[in-house]
């Protein structure tokens, strides 16, 4: 038996490799490890799991020099829309090397983006099958939306410029309208996005009979820091929400799992403004027509009743003449049921235009102030209580016709 030294063995291993596989070949893996250098490369953990996806089956390490990293990474991104991550499936081109003091590793020299667009399609198609079989793919969009849409949730990064688009929007609309807007902030890029908007949405059902409608918006960006919107968690927490959900996500490609599922899918956080201000515009549209209905309907029944009156009251001399002292109370019952009809007529009608126009007043915000309350704010949120202020703190008092500033002693 022969005797080797670790040296020999291991090159007699690099031989073998050498002679096996000469070329380079490509090997469909998942990426379990992602380490960029400052000096340019790119050092990867690359497994195969079981089809349950608990049991690895293989192992390897893979480099991507410099010069391929920086020819690699925007090339993948541009094709798929997406950064390489750890968890996703690729099909890269390798050559094998075996080193007597590093061992076993792979070279990465080339990689298929359509496989990995292939796989992202595939999880997000069964994403969506999976929905489908719970019965909740379509939840959302059976909640309606309130005729007058005017307390919004949103959640959003305090500090994206698509918040801020949102609320100028709805805030400079050209009706008028007035609108509350509560933010609930959210991660809404990075890994913790999933766990950053799940946990806003939960604040905002607790809150739910505070608010008409959710809106969710994300102004512009690369695309490849969407993917996270195709997440089943913030898939079936919107599909289950208890208001209807409108997503401004920001974006020009497909829809993502969370568009799908939502009540109102717009394209952008402006969209998304435009959108509740039209909701408003369509609810004052129909109670203006109603309004102008009814003052016709009155006008036209008063108009017969006093054309039939005066055929009446032609009538009434030749009448008089043959049949007065028959005829004369019969002629004032006429007359006073005439007159008593058209003015019930009257009274109806104009009880119901005065709960109409308390109806639409009761929405706006400024008529609250002008009963004699106010809004305190500190730190630019609202005081709801006086155990949330202390002593040198500064408050804003909100009335109709102002603001007063103050310092609580």
């Amino acid at each position: 038996m022969e005797t080797l030294t670790l040296l020999e063995l291991n090159g007699r291993v690099r031989s073998t490799l050498q002679h096996e596989m000469p070329d380079p070949c490509w090997v469909q893996a998942e990426i379990s490890g992602l380490n960029p250098t400052g000096q340019g490369h790119c050092y990867m953990e690359l497994v195969e799991k079981d089809p349950s996806g608990r049991t690895f089956l293989a192992k390897a390490k893979a480099n991507v020099w410099r010069t391929v990293w920086l020819r690699l990474k925007p090339y993948f991104e541009a094709q798929t829309g997406e950064s390489l991550k750890v968890g996703m499936k690729v099909l890269l081109l390798v050559s094998v090397t075996f080193h007597e003091v590093y061992g076993y590793s792979l070279t990465v020299q080339d990689i298929d983006p359509t496989y990995t667009i292939g796989d992202m399609a595939r999880r997000r198609r069964e994403i969506l099958e999976r929905l489908e079989r719970e019965g909740v793919i379509g939840l959302n969009r059976e909640l309606e939306i309130p005729l007058l849409p005017h307390r919004i949730a949103v959640i959003s990064s305090a500090t994206a410029a698509g918040y801020g688009d949102f609320r100028n929007q709805l805030s400079g609309n050209v009706y008028g309208y007035r609108f509350y807007v509560k933010l609930f902030p959210a991660l809404m890029q990075g890994e913790e996005v999933e766990r950053s908007v799940i946990a806003a949405m939960n604040a905002v059902a607790a809150r739910r009979d505070d608010f008409d409608v959710l809106v969710i918006i994300r102004g512009g960006g690369a695309v490849s820091e969407l993917s996270c919107f195709d997440s089943y968690d913030i898939a079936v927490n919107i599909a289950n929400f208890p208001l209807p959900v409108i997503t401004g996500i920001g974006h020009e490609r497909d829809d993502t799992v969370a568009d799908t599922v939502a009540h109102t899918k717009v394209k952008t956080p402006t969209a998304a403004a435009g959108f509740l201000i039209d909701r408003m515009f369509e609810t004052a549209s129909v109670l203006e027509n109603m309004t102008r209905r009814l003052g016709d309907a009155v006008s036209g029944r008063m108009e017969t009743e006093r054309l039939r009156i005066e055929r009446i009251a032609q009538k009434l001399p030749s009448l008089y003449a043959v049949v007065k002292v028959r005829h004369e109370q019969m002629i004032e019952n006429l007359w006073n049921r005439a007159v008593s009809g058209v003015r019930n007529m009257l009274t109806a009608h104009l009880h119901r235009l005065e709960l109409m126009e308390k109806g639409i007043g009761a929405a706006d915000p400024v008529l609250i102030l002008k009963r004699g309350y106010t809004l305190t704010r500190c730190n630019g949120h609202a005081v709801k209580s006086a155990s949330d202020l202390r002593k040198g703190d500064r408050i804003t008092s909100v009335f109709p016709d102002g603001t007063v500033e103050s310092e609580i002693i």
